[in-house]
């Protein structure tokens, strides 16, 4: 089967419309679960008419998605519409601008729609499975299937056409909800939008996407901490009556691979090749679970140690508005004994030369020790750093643990922490103090709701401004700053592009719960097209 443009209205025109085709007394009761339209489309089909599925994010309908609908509906019988839930969509901070719910409603309250769905999947794959329309019709912008940044809509094409489906492409009037909501309906700061207006006069979209594409190729070596960190999610109930103490209901739980296999996880959707080196406990060691989370294009290398676990965070949390109640450790950071740092020194030793960059997420939970940094030092072709400040290392794990690195990367309570200076200004940190104590030519200094702070030798220090309000877990956000912003470091990019990117990366990540997903290039190009276009 080919894709079509156009009317292509298939079968007999002048036969009766079944029920499941009628137009719903109101938009609301025209939303449907997945599975109940796919009951719908089934019973349509068995009568003889024809489904066609149309599928996007509808942010704000505008006449380009009017036209689009009334061109779709032409192509057969019964049109059912679904939206990508709120969770999975990729458009940017604050976005989407409308909830799924108020989405799906103002779709169903056009005539020419029959119902609507709220797809809760990153892409269609799933509701063409189990609509399996005759026809799945997508906007001319998708005519070019090298221009899809997802890559999804050559797997649409195949999951449409397995059910004898046909791919179609409207030609219609084309606009973007990104780009009047941006002009009209901003949810950003004025401070940030006047920003962004400078900001892509010096950077093009087409720079940074440029910049993207040059990392991907490379080979990592990512060396740190594996961490399990575990949610649990808990309902306070109050005081006990008996002891001093809040009293909780267990809810569910979550486990995930953190550390440096969520690092590297990241670092992986953006580079060829990432090999891991990193150490797991004999007791509760977890590696079935480290080594099934890992991407395909990620390898993990691992050191036991006897009689240890492996480090393993558990948060337990309020589900009612995330929050964290407090978090228990169960590890043993007691430094490598001088067999397993001999071990993971000669594992280092003998690949270090093979790989483009080297990456050390160093949580200070003793896998690191003075050798080990004395040998990426010396032997790194690039070497990107963060040395972590947790609630276990508290002022024993300091950036000046190394005495060079090509890119430093660490939030700023680490680099006062570092440098000792609580009341200096951020920008003097960056751009005088740390880079007399650690010989760096590069760094950003990330700093939450304020963005990030970048430098680069001879060039002014530069303040990027944080690019979402909305956070729901912060966990692994530095992680995933770091992980991005590496390879572009290493590839020559102007620092204030990376720091951009980076802040857009943490946005990202920041909408995550946990590791329940990695932030992948898609996503990021389509945020920067969103925030730039």
């Amino acid at each position: 089967m080919t894709a079509t443009n156009g009317d292509r209205r298939r079968g007999n025109p002048g036969r009766r419309r079944i029920d499941a085709g009628k137009p719903a007394r109101s938009a609301r009761a025209k939303i449907q679960t997945i599975d109940e339209l796919a009951k719908i489309a089934a019973e349509a089909r068995a009568s003889g008419s024809q489904v066609v599925l149309a599928h996007g994010v509808f942010d704000l309908v505008h006449v380009g998605h009017i036209r689009h609908l009334e061109s779709a509906r032409r192509q057969g019988d019964v049109l059912i519409v679904t939206v990508t839930a709120d969770a999975f969509v990729n458009k940017g901070p604050g976005r989407p601008a409308f909830t799924d719910a108020l989405r799906a409603e103002m779709l169903g309250a056009l005539e020419y729609v029959d119902w609507v769905g709220v797809n809760h999947a990153s892409d269609a794959m799933s509701a063409i499975q189990a609509i399996k329309p005759d026809a799945y019709v997508k906007g001319s912008d998708y005519a070019d299937s090298a221009a899809d940044v997802t890559g999804k809509i050559a797997e649409e094409r195949k999951a449409v056409e397995a059910h004898g489906g046909r791919l179609v492409f409207t030609d219609e009037i084309t606009s973007s909800s990104t780009q009047l909501i941006n002009q009209y309906f901003s949810t950003l700061d004025p401070a940030i939008r006047d920003y962004l207006d400078n900001f892509r006069r010096e950077y093009p979209i087409e720079a940074i996407e440029n910049l993207l594409e040059q990392v991907r190729d490379y080979r990592v070596l990512v060396i740190g901490d594996a961490i399990i960190d575990e949610y649990q999610y808990v309902v306070p109930m109050g005081k006990s009556p008996k002891e001093n103490m809040i009293a909780t209901q267990f809810q569910n739980r979550e486990i995930f691979a953190g550390g440096v296999v969520a690092a590297a996880n990241h670092l992986a959707n953006f580079c060829a090749e990432v090999d891991v080196i990193t150490a797991i406990g004999s007791e509760d060691s977890n590696e079935e679970l480290l080594l099934r989370s890992r991407q395909d294009n990620v390898e993990i290398d691992l050191i036991e140690r006897r009689g240890m676990p492996t480090t393993r965070k558990c948060r337990f949390i309020d589900p009612g508005y995330m929050r964290k109640l407090f978090e228990v450790y169960e590890m043993d950071d007691t430094p490598l004994d001088a067999a397993l740092e001999a071990e993971l020194n000669n594992k280092i030793a003998s690949r270090i030369g093979d790989y483009d960059m080297v990456l050390i997420t160093d949580f200070g939970h003793g896998l690191i020790g003075r050798s080990t940094i004395d040998l990426v030092s010396k032997k790194s072709k690039f070497l990107a750093v963060n040395a972590q400040s947790n609630s276990a290392n508290m002022g024993f794990n300091l950036i000046t643990r190394y005495s060079r690195a090509d890119y430093l990367c660490i939030d700023t309570p680490e680099a006062r922490l570092a440098t000792g200076e609580k009341r200096v200004e951020v920008e003097t940190i960056a751009g005088e103090i740390l880079p007399s104590m650690v010989k760096c030519d590069k760094l950003i200094l990330t700093h939450g709701k304020y963005g990030c702070v970048t430098y680069a030798k001879g060039e002014p220090v530069s303040r990027i401004p944080a690019l979402t309000r909305t956070v729901v877990d912060t966990v692994g956000a530095g992680d995933a700053f770091l992980a991005v912003t590496a390879p572009l470091v290493c590839a020559g990019g102007p620092m204030k592009m990376i720091g951009f990117v980076g802040n857009v990366v943490g946005a990202l990540k920041v909408a995550i719960m946990g590791h329940r997903s990695s932030v992948d290039k898609p996503a990021v190009v389509k945020s920067i097209r969103a925030l730039l276009g």
